[in-house]
């Protein structure tokens, strides 16, 4: 047993929620601190729920007094309701919570963005990707692992159509998905959560970046 300690954003959320399961299931982590823009349950004892305005998040600088820090936030643009409130979630509090983890000297910043990142894409999503992972290149931080996934398959608390549609084709065609197509193949969330717990426990230093069959690998051996 260690006494490490996490803090994740996006708890919530679809991978997150799979996180927080790992985390508290582990004999390494001591504490998991939730830091959540509404009130959330969590009745597991290593479990601390914090409440937080996210545009003000440098005044919670003390949730960030952890080893591992992971950010789980994203949103939808219909969710969102405008791009403008898209970037706020996806880039804007992803991009502050990396920066108060670094003035607070975390052990290790890990963070999702997407499959196709790129912020020269033609296509809005991936180029607010591409740009978060560009702004946390410039951080310039000491270990920092950078998930890409495909598709996210598992069970939403919001419904989503158009996933829940194309998860299951993905579902009938993932026979299909081999060789240099198998990056492009759907993930379950359960196994980003498995691969972003398993790098935390690495000792690597520097800027990773994973996709969709880099994270399957990862996952292997961990289970949720």
């Amino acid at each position: 047993m260690t006494n490490k300690t996490a803090l994740v954003l996006g708890a919530t959320g679809l991978v997150g929620t799979q996180l927080v399961k790992e985390i508290n299931n582990s004999e390494i982590y001591k504490e998991v601190h939730l830091l959540t823009r509404r009130k959330m349950e969590c009745k597991e004892p290593k479990c601390k729920v914090h409440i937080a305005d996210f545009d003000k998040l440098s005044n919670y600088a003390d949730s960030f007094n952890v080893t591992d820090v992971f950010i789980c936030l994203g949103t939808t643009i219909k969710k969102a309701k405008s791009k403008e409130a898209f970037c706020k979630v996806d880039f804007e509090y992803v991009i502050e919570a990396a920066k108060v983890a670094k003035t607070s000297n975390v052990e290790k910043l890990l963070v999702i963005t997407a499959m196709g990142a790129n912020s020269k894409s033609k296509f809005f999503y991936s180029r607010v990707k591409g740009d978060v992972e560009g702004a946390l290149q410039q951080l310039e931080m000491n270990s920092v692992h950078i998930f890409r996934p495909s598709l996210l398959l598992g069970e939403r608390k919001e419904y989503r159509a158009g996933e829940k549609i194309s998860g299951m084709l993905s579902s009938f065609t993932k026979f299909l998905f081999v060789g240099p197509l198998r990056p492009y193949r759907a993930i379950e969330a359960k196994n980003v959560a498995a691969a972003m717990y398993a790098a935390a426990q690495t000792k690597n230093l520097g800027y990773h970046y994973y996709n969709s069959d880099e994270i399957e690998k990862l996952a292997q051996g961990v289970s949720i």
